[in-house]
């Protein structure tokens, strides 16, 4: 069984990208022998040393499938290091008794770091968020006959080859037309470029209706301590039982405690609370 692997760091293309795939290229791959006894260490016997020979010999088809994903504009670079930890995680769980070749088992787990690296990276806003979305977001480029938007017979059709609803294709045909904005425009727009701050601006962050609304509050606070301390003690704690506890009491079991009556108790909260409106308001 060869062993001449050169024990260098390739899980990162690094700056240089023609120069690591080139260097993955020149890893030898491995034969159905080789690969099932290396798969046989690792999974028995926990041997670290088969596990990176399964993958270094894997490296150049991680690049492979990364260039399959090259129309998103994203890096190449960042695309085959998501791919690399999904091939790694592949020969973590690979078993040599499934009877398959391990790039046949670590393709789903390589298109799945990359779909999701695409999806978190690809707009500011996440375009596919349930399993419907991702199919439509990864197939219905390829699926499109024509550029353009598509009539009522292309989005049925698309939408039962790939199982889902009609109006899941229309929804995301928008937003793989839809671009980004720069929430205050770039440097490069004219002054009548009309960016989404000039129309998304919320007057309630304005630093100074904040403090004008801060001080109002703060002023209407003290004028109602000031008007609560000129209630004499039994219109105090009449008012304090009903309005200012969490546990409020009722008008009968004021009237019990003071010896007088609940329609007094209710005449006394209402003048009480009458000289509080006349005290801030004045």
């Amino acid at each position: 069984m060869s062993t001449n692997i050169q024990p260098v760091d390739l899980m990162s293309p690094g700056a240089n990208l023609e120069a690591y795939i080139q260097a993955v290229n020149t890893i030898p791959l491995l034969s159905v022998e080789e690969e099932k006894e290396l798969a046989e260490k690792l999974y028995y016997d926990a041997d670290l040393d088969g596990a990176r020979r399964l993958v270094m010999s894997h490296l150049r088809f991680v690049v492979y499938v990364a260039k399959s994903y090259s129309g998103y504009g994203l890096s190449e670079a960042d695309l085959i290091q998501e791919g690399n930890v999904g091939l790694m995680k592949a020969v973590k769980r690979y078993n040599p008794e499934f009877g398959v070749r391990l790039v046949s088992f670590a393709v789903h787990w390589i298109k799945a770091e990359m779909h999701e690296f695409i999806l978190k990276n690809w707009r500011i806003v996440k375009v596919a968020t349930t399993k419907a979305q991702r199919k439509l977001f990864f197939n219905l480029r390829s699926s499109k006959k024509r550029l353009g938007w598509m009539n009522e017979q292309e989005v049925n059709h698309i939408a039962e080859a790939l199982g889902v609803e009609p109006n899941h294709v229309r929804l995301m045909e928008g937003r793989l037309a839809a671009q980004d904005d720069a929430f205050d425009g770039s440097a490069d727009d004219d002054e009548e470029a009309y960016s989404p701050s000039h129309y998304l601006h919320d007057p309630g962050l304005d630093p100074a209706l904040i403090a004008e609304n801060q001080d109002h509050a703060e002023s209407e606070q003290k004028k109602l301590r000031e008007a609560f301390s000129q209630l004499d003690p039994r219109a105090q704690e009449i008012v304090e039982s009903r309005w200012l506890r969490d546990d409020k009491m009722t008008l009968h079991e004021l009237a019990s405690r003071f010896g007088i009556s609940a329609e007094r108790v209710r005449q006394l909260e209402q003048n009480a609370l009458k000289k509080l409106r006349n005290q801030i308001h004045a």
